[in-house]
């Protein structure tokens, strides 16, 4: 095993959690923290960036820092460290989700590379696809990644089974678009063309008007709320629902949260790296009744934790990340 010195594990420490700092959460509320001391790293949940409206027990803000937990992973792996790692280690903190001590390891492997290098090239999607089909091989390969990491990918093959989840987020979008708070906490997120914002959904990151996409159209949020905002670069391109898939887990506790949004960071960029994109469609599941529904009838009896779409697209779609001055606190 490499030895390393203790400026060395600082130094990887601090990178890690700064290219932390690029993992998706909904609407790009970056609802997390880190403390860096030594060669341990605190991963915590901030309250304050909570969706208290859409995500009033916090499993959306905790699917946001699993996938910043498993970014903090593969950077230290990338660099040839290996991350011991706690998830709530201790119950009476809540709000501390998970300890990584980076201990010396192994030069990365080629996969670790791949996904490692994706990390800031991932951008989420929020219009249609082209109509390339997602093969079937990269679908697989998507599969065992979500599995890795203790949650399931069920990749949607039936049509009647897609049109009912496209029918039931149309569902939830319709209902919270007529919900005045609902409204409110999107507008909050939602960041008009020169925005100096470092969080949010830039203009540059959803269309003008949300653009219906065959077979099956998924309602998207409309983040541009009437206003002639936002971008409608490769528009006639980008027509196709793309591949549907559900993202479940067993248990449906924080530590299963985490670990889905270790699951699904861990897909996504390895998605990113065969230029696939992702579309992410929660309106149903931050509605009780329908999430239940989804699990009973559509999910064999697990946790589904997202509903998304997969795809190829042309545009890449802008994103912003707060400073890390604001949110890593320690050398």
């Amino acid at each position: 095993m490499n030895t390393r010195t203790t400026g060395e594990i600082a130094a990887a420490a601090r990178e890690a959690v700064e290219t932390a700092l690029w993992a998706p959460s909904l609407h790009n509320t970056q609802p997390w923290s880190f403390t860096v001391s030594g060669d341990e790293i605190a991963l915590r949940a901030d309250p304050d960036r909570k969706l208290r409206v859409a995500d009033p027990d916090g499993r959306q803000m905790l699917i946001s820092c699993g996938a910043a937990l498993f970014t903090v992973r593969i950077t230290l792996r990338a660099l040839g460290f290996t991350p011991h790692v706690r998830v709530l280690p201790e119950p009476q903190r809540p709000l501390l989700l998970a300890t990584v001590r980076v201990r010396p390891g192994e030069p990365p492997g080629e996969h670790t590379r791949l996904l490692h290098a994706e990390i800031e090239r991932r951008r989420t999607h929020r219009a249609g696809f082209t109509a390339l089909d997602v093969p079937e091989p990269l679908v697989k390969a998507l599969v065992s990644e979500a599995a890795a990491q203790g949650a399931h990918l069920l990749a949607v093959q039936s049509e009647p089974t897609a049109r009912v989840l496209a029918a039931l987020t149309a569902a939830a979008q319709e209902v919270q678009s007529q919900d005045r708070l609902y409204g409110l906490e999107v507008m909050r997120w939602a960041r008009p063309p020169g925005s100096g914002c470092r969080d949010g959904v830039p203009s540059t990151g959803y269309p003008t008007a949300p653009r219906r996409v065959q077979p099956q159209h998924f309602a998207q949020r409309d983040y541009a709320r009437g206003q002639q905002w936002g971008s409608d670069d490769d528009q006639g391109l980008h027509a196709s629902t793309g591949l549907v898939a559900l993202l479940t887990t067993p248990g449906d506790a924080p530590a299963d949260w985490l670990a889905a949004g270790e699951a699904l960071q861990r897909l996504l960029l390895h998605a990113s790296a065969y230029g696939l994109s992702a579309a992410f469609h929660a309106q149903a599941l931050e509605m009780p009744e329908l999430r239940e529904f989804v699990r009973t009838r559509l999910c064999s009896g697990e946790h589904p934790q997202m509903i998304m779409r997969l795809g190829f697209t042309v545009h890449e779609a802008g994103s912003v990340r707060r400073a890390p001055d604001e949110v890593v606190e320690g050398a």
